[in-house]
C-alpha cells in the first residue's frame, strides 16, 4: 500500500514544516553527538569510530535507505553482501546481524531495530536501470553513493551490492523476488554499531517508480551516538 500522495505547495508559499523526529531512547550507555535530517532523495556520509552507533529513522514510513560501509584504514575491505548472508545464514538483516567486509572483517552490527527483514539483495537504483525498467532517466541511489564517496576520494569501483534499510524484498519458493510494500512505519529505526573505524554512506532513495519508497520519497533522520564521556 502506497503512502498518501504528497501535497505540492503553491509557488511562493511558505515551506512545509519538517517532519517531527520521534523520541526514541538513546542506546544504553551512549549519548547523541550529531543529528542530521536527510531530505527526500538526499545523501549522507561520515566516518564512524569503533563503538559508535549510527541510527537511521524512517520519519514517515516506507522509505528505503541504501547503505554501504568500508573499513576506514583500508577501504578495499568494504561491505560484502555474500559474506554477510553466509555468516548470518539468512537473506535478511535483523537485530544481531553482523555486516562483514570483503576480507571477512566484521565491520558493523545491527544492535537494534523495530522493523524486520532489511534487504541486502535488491541493490541500488541507477540512471541506467531506471531507463531499462521504467523508460525514464532519473536521479538515483548510485549517483548519491558516488557523490558521498567522492568526499572520501573514492568512486565507481567502490559501489558494490548494498544494504537497503527498511526495504522489503520477499523471496518466493520458486526464487521469484521483487521489491514490495515495506512494513516500515513512521518512526521505524535501525541502530548499527561500528565494530572497527568505518566510512558509512547512504542514499535516501529517490525512487518513484516502485514500492521502495511507497512511490513517494520522504526525509529520514540520521543520528550518531558515542560512549558516554568519549
Amino acid at each position: 500500500m502506497a503512502k498518501a500522495a504528497t501535497v505540492k505547495k503553491a509557488p511562493g508559499a511558505a515551506p512545509f514544516p519538517r517532519p517531527a523526529v520521534p523520541k526514541i531512547a538513546a542506546p544504553r550507555g551512549l549519548r547523541q553527538v550529531s543529528s542530521t535530517l536527510v531530505d527526500a532523495g538526499g545523501s549522507w556520509g561520515a566516518k564512524l569510530l569503533k563503538g559508535q552507533v549510527v541510527r537511521f529513522i524512517d520519519l514517515e514510513g516506507q522509505q528505503a535507505v541504501d547503505f554501504l560501509c568500508y573499513k576506514a584504514s583500508d577501504t578495499r575491505d568494504r561491505y560484502n553482501a555474500a559474506n554477510t548472508m553466509k555468516m548470518a545464514e539468512n537473506l535478511y538483516l535483523n537485530t544481531g546481524t553482523v555486516l562483514y567486509g570483503e576480507y571477512a572483517t566484521p565491520l558493523m552490527k545491527v544492535v537494534a531495530s523495530n522493523c524486520p527483514n532489511h534487504d541486502t539483495i535488491g541493490g541500488c537504483c541507477s540512471v541506467e536501470i531506471n531507463q531499462l525498467r521504467y523508460g525514464r532517466r532519473t536521479h538515483s541511489c548510485r549517483s548519491n553513493f558516488l557523490h558521498e564517496l567522492g568526499k572520501f576520494r573514492m568512486g565507481e569501483p567502490d559501489v558494490v551490492a548494498n544494504v537497503n534499510w527498511f526495504m522489503s524484498v520477499p523471496i518466493g519458493a520458486d526464487g521469484h523476488m521483487a521489491i514490495s510494500d515495506s512494513p516500515s512505519k513512521p518512526g521505524a529505526f535501525v541502530d548499527v554499531e561500528a565494530l572497527v573505524d568505518v566510512l558509512a554512506v547512504i542514499s535516501n532513495c529517490p525512487q518513484k517508480y516502485n514500492p521502495a519508497c511507497g512511490y513517494d520519497p520522504t526525509p529520514v533522520q540520521v543520528e550518531i551516538y558515542s560512549r558516554t564521556g568519549r
